[in-house]
């Protein structure tokens, strides 16, 4: 079959034949659909990331994937042949969360294997484009929105970059009730899609009168909740400067760079917390495919493109590049 595959040592990544992996016992056997691209992906690719439990130097890239059961392992139960299913974007193995196209083979292949665990049916209503990105690109949001943050109606919020994961914030902060929403991006069409998404208000991070925007917009009294999608030590400054009275900043984006508060009495004198974020629980997928059956949420404004898995190193050029602003790129084998 054909598989995206990374060399870690070397960081060497190419679509190459490999043997078709078999499901064992207590697996599943998926024929893969659809596969998100992320950014995290292109991290790996560019070095930034390591797998901190991978055995061997190479793997099969893709966290975000989705597709029809077509071999089963002995001892699986309540799953079936032909079944439309994602796939959780990790395990945990011994006591160690692992992740998927980090630690062990993605899904950036014709077929992969999971444990049965890690499955979880789709409804027929629910486009394999757009499933295969909600572990992640959708659950890292709800997560950080929901867990993290504890997001509240009538509360405010403000996220710095609307791309891959900031884009899915806007909706599901508006799913909650949080107002307003005050989207930030230097990007013009990233604040336009804010927008169409549900922001209230789209401000540009360098405009000189952006404190005096953001003070209007949430009335003087600065935000309840800032979450950073972006990673730059920057957008993390302007938002610790946004907080209002008792606010929260979550770290989402990641990055290696140090996090400066400009004024630690204040900060400390107003209660404001920093909070970190990474990832999503098993059940944050299971509630965001449940809030689609309900028609609550919808996903399709986020497919830009769908290549083929052929084509996944441009795809990855692409992503690095921001080039056509993407929010998620699928593969499709």
């Amino acid at each position: 079959m054909l598989a995206g595959r990374l060399n870690v040592r070397t960081a060497a990544f190419a679509v190459e034949e490999v043997p078709d992996p078999v499901a064992g016992p207590g697996q599943i056997r998926i024929a893969v659909a659809a596969a998100g691209v992320c950014l995290s992906d292109v991290h790996l690719i560019e070095g930034m990331l390591k797998p901190l439990y991978l055995s061997g130097d190479t793997v099969t890239l893709g966290h975000e994937v989705a597709g029809v059961i077509d071999q089963l392992g002995d001892g699986v139960e309540g799953l079936r042949l032909g079944q439309r299913v994602l796939l959780q974007a990790g395990e945990e193995r011994d006591g160690t969360v692992l992740t998927r196209g980090v630690d062990y083979d993605g899904g950036w292949a014709q077929y992969a294997v999971a444990s049965a665990g890690t499955v979880v049916p789709l409804p027929d209503s629910l486009p394999f484009e757009q499933a295969c990105f909600i572990p992640d690109a959708v659950s890292t949001p709800w997560a950080a929105i929901t867990s993290t943050a504890g997001a509240q109606p009538g509360k405010s919020a403000g996220i710095w970059g609307v791309g891959g994961l900031g884009a899915h914030a806007v909706q599901l902060l508006r799913l909650v009730g949080a107002a307003p929403i005050i989207a930030v991006d230097p990007l013009e069409a990233a604040r336009g899609r804010a927008l169409a998404f549900g922001a209230d208000v789209a401000l540009d991070p360098g405009d000189a009168g952006f404190a005096a925007a953001m003070k209007v917009a949430t009335r003087g009294r600065g935000l309840a909740t800032a979450f950073d999608f972006a990673g730059v030590p920057a957008a993390r400054e302007q938002a610790a400067r946004s907080l209002g009275a008792g606010g929260k900043m979550v770290l989402v984006g990641l990055t290696d760079q140090p996090l400066h508060i400009s004024n630690g009495t204040l900060f400390s004198y107003l209660r404001q917390q920093i909070l970190g974020h990474y990832g999503s629980a098993p059940t944050d997928v299971t509630d965001l495919v449940a809030l689609y059956e309900l028609g609550r949420i919808e996903f399709s404004r986020s497919v830009s493109r769908v290549m083929p898995l052929a084509e996944a190193a441009e795809a990855v050029r692409m992503l690095s590049e921001k080039e056509g602003d993407p929010i998620r790129i699928v593969l499709k084998p």
